[in-house]
């Protein structure tokens, strides 16, 4: 039995992991948002994680903060082009789960297309290179991708094995096929190299719906909060999502479930039409009014906030056929129940952020009067 499987995996439903043994876990890429939401999960879960970062204020912080709470996880330095150092965090982990990749929420100049690209191949073939490299490699490897990976949908859910790859579509802006591009690049750096001892896993993730701060779910709950949360051009346009929740145990299935390999899709089994999406998220919130916003509405806002219309008007069908293939059960796999429950954290968060500062301005007042 491997330190994988010396996990008990729940053999019908929903697999999760369990800590028996814990797992040596090194994410690449980990500062970032979605970095830090597995990374606080599997260390909470006792497992022994380790980040990558290229930002050396960041390994400085976590350094504070991992001090004061030594069940923290630890981070090193790599700069995600290059072996050196940061290699021998891999020798004998279980899991490595690269993340690493600049932003794509920004408007795709020539300078931004040539980092996003990059920064994305060029981490991948590098771990690629380095995990040939060890002596005892990782166990398994999940390396990020994305749902867009598909083509322009309105007719048709895409799943892993009938899904349509995109980049051809008579009818979508020549921008769109950037991100394509992008995708296919970026698996095929994935996949370039033959890693006998090391399982791989593309994840073409959707939408991941996330009260944390600096997720996609806290933009749109503010456009609904200040009434701007209509419908997007025509409203056709489908959105694949997943809930934080199911994100998190999708990714504990994929490390229990020692035969999947290969791409896998993280999104609920529901998308929904935009128009449908929203309408939902306003009635979680308890309001009726979203103004609605045309195709040059869209450009001129995403001008202003320095992005590209293809987040909010591509329509993305996608589905998870491997996960549900293999039993996994969704905790919110309908897009009304989820967007309830992430306002109710929403606004529960809210609460005791206040309350913990009301109570850090009581502590400093009675500092202040004592002194």
């Amino acid at each position: 039995m491997t330190d994988t499987t010396a996990f008990a995996i729940r053999p019908l439903g929903n697999p999760q992991l369990h800590s028996i043994v814990p797992l040596r876990i090194v994410i690449p890429g980990g500062e970032g948002h979605l970095g830090r939401f597995l990374a606080r999960r599997f260390s909470t879960q006792g497992h022994l994680v380790t980040t990558l970062t290229r930002n050396l204020s960041y390994v400085a912080t976590a350094e504070r903060m991992s001090a004061s709470n030594p069940n923290l996880w630890k981070t090193a330095i790599w700069d995600g082009g290059s072996l050196g150092s940061w290699v021998g965090t891999l020798e004998h982990v279980d899991v490595v789960i690269n993340l690493a990749g600049r932003s794509v929420d920004c408007r795709y100049t020539a300078a931004n297309r040539a980092d996003i690209l990059r920064s994305r191949v060029e981490s991948t073939a590098i771990l690629n290179k380095a995990i040939q490299s060890l002596r005892i490699p990782p166990r398994l490897w999940l390396n990020a991708s994305t749902a867009t990976i598909y083509r322009h949908s309105f007719d048709r859910d895409m799943d892993e094995c009938s899904g349509e790859l995109g980049g051809n579509e008579p009818d979508t802006p020549e921008s769109w096929r950037f991100s394509i591009e992008v995708a296919r690049r970026w698996e095929d750096s994935f996949f370039a190299l033959d890693t006998p001892a090391t399982r791989k896993i593309a994840l073409r993730s959707a939408m991941v719906m996330s009260v944390e701060a600096g997720g996609v779910f806290e933009v749109l709950l503010r456009l609904v909060r200040n009434g701007l949360g209509g419908t997007w051009g025509s409203g056709r346009q489908y959105m694949s999502w997943i809930h934080e929740e199911d994100f998190l145990r999708a990714v504990e299935c994929l490390i229990g479930q020692e035969e999947i390999e290969g791409t896998v899709n993280l999104a609920a089994p529901s998308p929904l039409p935009n128009k449908q999406f929203l309408s939902h998220l306003r009635k979680a919130w308890g309001t009726s009014i979203g103004l609605p916003s045309t195709e040059w509405m869209l450009e001129l806002g995403a001008f202003f906030l320095r992005t590209e219309t293809e987040l909010l008007l591509k329509s993305r069908r996608v589905i998870p056929g491997v996960l549900l293939n293999h039993g996994f059960k969704f905790c919110f796999p309908q897009w009304p129940e989820a967007a309830s429950d992430l306002v109710r954290r929403w606004k529960m968060k809210g609460v005791i952020g206040a309350a913990d500062e009301f109570v850090r301005n009581c502590q400093e007042a009675t500092i202040e009067r004592a002194s």
